[in-house]
C-alpha cells in the first residue's frame, strides 16, 4: 500500500477511535463492485451533525463537539486531499443507527499499485 493511502487510512480510524465511546467497535469494511472498490470506516460516537458534514473536510475545520477534543482540523482535510491524488473519492456522512460513516471510493481501476478482482 502506498504510504500516502497509509497515511489516509490512518487518518480514518484515528479519527473513528477519538470519537467512538471506549469499548465500542471502529468498523472496517473492503467491498469490490463491477465498477471499484469501496472502503468505508464507521463509528459508534455521536456521529456529524447535518450542518457540519459539508465542512468536515475543510482545513481546520472543527465542529463544536470535536473543539475539546486533541486534533488539528486538518486529519481529514489531508485525508480526502490524499484520495483525490489517487483518483478516489472520500466522502462522509451519518451512518445507519447512529455514529459516523466514512466512504472511500476508487473507480473499476482500484488503488494505484494495487489489483483487484470485481
Amino acid at each position: 500500500m502506498p504510504a500516502r493511502l497509509a497515511r489516509l487510512l490512518t487518518n480514518l480510524l484515528d479519527n473513528a477511535a477519538k470519537f467512538s465511546p471506549p469499548g465500542t467497535p471502529v468498523e472496517v469494511r473492503l467491498t469490490a463492485h463491477d465498477d471499484g472498490l469501496e472502503l468505508t470506516v464507521r463509528d459508534h460516537g455521536p456521529g456529524i451533525p447535518a450542518e457540519d458534514v459539508l465542512y468536515v473536510f475543510d482545513r481546520f475545520y472543527r465542529a463544536e463537539a470535536a473543539r475539546a477534543l486533541p486534533g488539528s482540523g486538518l486529519g481529514l482535510a489531508m485525508a480526502r486531499q490524499i484520495a483525490r491524488a489517487h483518483g478516489a473519492e472520500l466522502t462522509a456522512g451519518a451512518a445507519p443507527g447512529g455514529g459516523a460513516l466514512f466512504t472511500l471510493t476508487f473507480g473499476a481501476q482500484g488503488p494505484p499499485g494495487g489489483s483487484h478482482a470485481p
